[in-house]
């Protein structure tokens, strides 16, 4: 070739390019499969995770399981010492005791009540014959009236008195029988109480941390201990409140995870929680994973996109050429469009633009 052909040659397609890159970008809608989801950030954590808290204070003996162990359904996590139970327990147990010997009859109060009754019986039977035997005398006109009114007198109050002592033996039998119900009762918590010094496992799973060391002080406010599923872990999404509307049970959920690096599972949605969070201004989701990654730790983080909705063969544009919501740069002008799914990239236009129509980008 000539060197002033090549020249010449060399010079315009310079020049086409420099036309094409001082001109502005155009493209062409594309058809694609677009997938609208929802961002989440993501924790994992064990299945049926709870914080173990003791039922009672004092300090804190010795543990039974270090962190990482399997633990059993009641299989015991703590043992807590603390002297004013067992003394509390010992108090309730002498009580007991001392309200069955006043129920029981074989005590003081009630022996004196029942010697009051007999001694009253024996008084009223007395006078009740003496009034009977002056009465009949005085319908005979045999005796004084005043005598006659003496022994009546002597008979209602023997009768008065025996009543007395009858209803304050019923009542004072009853009062007993109360406190001698309450001392059960008392004692069999005071034996609960020392019961709840050990502190045992609710699920069969395992340890995942223990919050306080021998010698600590323990109370009912601060957990001591967190145990969940060995084997099953679920994984926490928070999700923005704008987007909580759009999830359902069952979606499909594409997880990754900072110790996995770019790899991705899939999860199922299967539980929203209705309670949003003000602080973070998010809602809480639940997945499980489909396929679950070999090794999991609670705590692990990473990103999740929730699907929403999946649409293939859409027509789409990338969003850098949307103007506002709905409006693209043609050849021709500006156009209002009708938008439908949307991704971090792109979004789906259902009306207003064909595929052979190009669009500029705006400035």
């Amino acid at each position: 070739m000539p060197l002033s052909f090549r020249f010449i040659f060399s010079f315009i397609i310079i020049s086409v390019f420099v036309s094409c890159s001082n001109g502005p970008e155009k493209i062409l809608p594309l058809k694609a499969t677009i997938t609208e989801s929802v961002y989440s950030s993501v924790t994992i954590q064990p299945d049926s995770l709870y914080q173990v808290y003791a039922a009672v204070g004092g300090i804190l003996d010795k543990t039974f399981v270090d962190e990482g162990d399997s633990v059993s359904k009641g299989a015991p996590i703590a043992q807590i010492i603390n002297n004013t139970p067992k003394l509390n327990t010992e108090n309730a147990k002498l009580n007991l005791e001392l309200a069955r010997e006043n129920y029981s009859g074989s005590n003081a109060i009630i022996k004196a009540l029942i010697d009051e009754i007999n001694a009253a019986e024996l008084r009223y039977k007395n006078d009740s014959v003496n009034f009977t035997r002056q009465k009949n005398l005085w319908e005979q006109n045999i005796g004084s009236k005043v005598e006659y009114e003496n022994r009546k007198l002597a008979y209602e109050l023997s009768a008065n008195s025996l009543a007395l002592l009858k209803g304050n033996f019923e009542r004072t039998k009853s009062e007993l029988n109360t406190k001698l119900k309450q001392a059960e009762n008392n004692y069999q918590t005071s034996l609960i109480a020392t019961e709840d010094f050990t502190v045992q496992s609710k699920i069969n799973g395992k340890l995942y941390a223990l919050y306080k060391n021998q010698g600590e002080i323990i109370n009912t406010m601060e957990p001591i201990a967190a145990i969940g599923s060995a084997d099953d872990f679920v994984i926490e999404m928070l999700v923005d409140e704008v987007d909580i509307v759009k999830l359902k049970i069952g979606q499909t959920a594409l997880i990754t995870l900072d110790a996995y690096e770019s790899k991705v599972y899939s999860a199922i949605v299967n539980k929203i929680y209705p309670r949003k969070d003000e602080r973070s201004q998010t809602f809480k989701i639940e997945a499980l994973f489909i396929d679950t990654p070999e090794v999991l730790y609670p705590g692990l983080a990473g990103e999740g996109n929730i699907i929403v909705s999946q649409k293939e063969n859409a027509l789409t544009i990338p969003k850098a050429y949307l103007i506002g919501e709905n409006q693209v740069k043609t050849e021709t002008g500006i156009i209002e469009i009708v938008t439908g799914l949307q991704d971090m990239e792109r979004v789906e236009v259902r009306s207003g633009l064909d595929a052979e129509t190009y669009l500029i980008k705006p400035e």
